[in-house]
């Protein structure tokens, strides 16, 4: 490892413990570490180029965004509380188990965790504190947990810069997500009925049976997108690119036509919020292209793959290894940085060992999820405590028990790769 290299990652710690976003802390660093090394200036810009350039899937990101931000928009989300509410909001803890069946249901429009947080969360968690029946902490708590489903069940942002990074199939990875997804579902759910019978919270008002087939028609266009998204791609009638578009235009189409809920206005400011949404993903993935740059400069990948098999490490010892560590870097970085610039250093290792780049990609975001609800960064427990003003120490006292559940189904997906690879598998995945 070069002093350069060493001068590079000293900048990225300086710089991004004073407070600069990671963004422009990565940015700062790569150009650092080309001055000291004597090289080109304007190489760093012709690296990010190529790199956006060659990576038609990225367009997927913003696209995604869209979609999410239209359905907050509209009042599509209030119409799939609602057919939540009359689905499970019967049973002991009925409006926490809205919240993990709400997320369950709008991951599969959004793809992002701070889409699923910021939006029918809020809505949630003024639900659950207005009865009365859950304190501030616990609703914002089990609201940040259930959120960090939206990027595991498809559409999936985090996974499609994950197969950016690996070069492995959206589509698969896509697939991969869903039984994992519906897994972190039931272990919240699970845990919310415990801490309900525990704590005797009190039981909400049934709605009625007789209602729930037209709340179900009602949310039923909603609950189709999901469909729509996943025939498209693995029917061979999209690509992920594509997919991305038909979400965004379908829910365009449900918000403004069907549910004559959006406005030229509103749709105007949706597209500014998701053009800045996109932006600050944008530089953090241009930072990364160049960062990457940097380490394949320095050898690093192979050098560590070498040192790795060289100790005969077990693929299985070597991932329990990697999702601690994830799990720590989880603490202080966000998933996209992770994503992008520390997951690249294990791949040439998963390739030596045999591990199935699927199987990895799944298990490291569901890792890099759960990082989302982990002191002290926990970027949702500052986006719920940004949107709702509930104090961040209420929320942090609730969200440990949420965090052990995650924590041992993430265990189970590492220990049982078939969890992950068993529906791919049936879709004709060969791994």
């Amino acid at each position: 490892m070069s002093l350069e290299f060493l001068l590079c990652l000293g900048t990225i710690f300086v710089v991004a413990g004073i407070g600069m976003p990671i963004a422009y802390a990565i940015l700062v660093a790569s150009l650092v570490y080309m001055f000291a090394a004597g090289g080109d200036i304007g190489l760093a810009g012709k690296v990010l180029m190529d790199g956006l350039y060659n990576s038609f899937i990225l367009l997927a990101v913003p696209l995604f965004i869209v979609a999410a931000n239209i359905m907050n928009a509209g009042t599509i989300s209030d119409r799939l509380l609602g057919f939540c509410v009359a689905l499970v909001g019967r049973f002991r803890g009925g409006l926490g188990h809205v919240n993990v069946v709400a997320s369950l249901i709008f991951s599969g429009m959004s793809g992002s965790a701070v889409a699923d947080a910021a939006g029918i969360g809020k809505i949630i968690i003024e639900m659950m504190t207005r009865t009365g029946h859950y304190t501030r902490g616990y609703a914002a708590a089990i609201t940040a947990a259930s959120a960090t489903i939206g990027p595991i069940i498809p559409p999936s942002i985090p996974m499609v810069l994950y197969a950016l990074v690996s070069n492995t199939s959206i589509g698969y990875l896509f697939l991969g997500g869903i039984v994992p997804g519906l897994m972190m579902g039931l272990v919240l759910m699970g845990m919310n009925t415990w801490l309900s019978h525990r704590r005797g919270f009190a039981l909400e008002e049934p709605v009625p049976l007789t209602e729930l087939p037209r709340r179900t028609m009602t949310a039923f266009p909603a609950l189709l997108m999901p469909a729509i998204l996943l025939y498209g791609i693995y029917g061979g009638v999209t690509t992920p690119t594509e997919a991305a578009a038909v979400a965004a235009f379908y829910a365009l189409m449900l918000a403004a036509f069907f549910y004559r809920a959006l406005s030229v206005k509103a749709l105007v400011e949706i597209l500014i919020e998701s053009a800045r949404s996109s932006a600050a993903v944008g530089l953090v993935i241009g930072g990364a292209l160049i960062l990457n740059y940097v380490v394949a400069s320095e050898n690093i990948p192979n050098i560590l793959a070498e040192r790795l098999v060289g100790l005969d490490v077990h693929p299985l010892v070597f991932l329990l290894g990697v999702n601690v560590l994830l799990l720590l870097l989880g603490c202080i970085l966000d998933a996209t940085t992770i994503i992008l610039v520390i997951i690249p250093l294990f791949l040439p290792t998963c390739h030596e060992l045999g591990i199935d780049l699927v199987h990895f990609g799944v298990v490291a975001v569901v890792n890099c999820m759960i990082g989302l609800i982990t002191p002290p960064y926990g970027i949702l427990l500052f986006v719920i405590n940004a949107v709702t003003r509930i104090p961040l120490a209420e929320i942090i006292r609730e969200v440990w028990l949420f965090l052990a559940v995650l924590i041992a189904a993430l265990l189970a997906l590492v220990l049982f790769p078939g969890i992950v690879l068993w529906l791919p598998r049936v879709f004709g995945y060969p791994g």
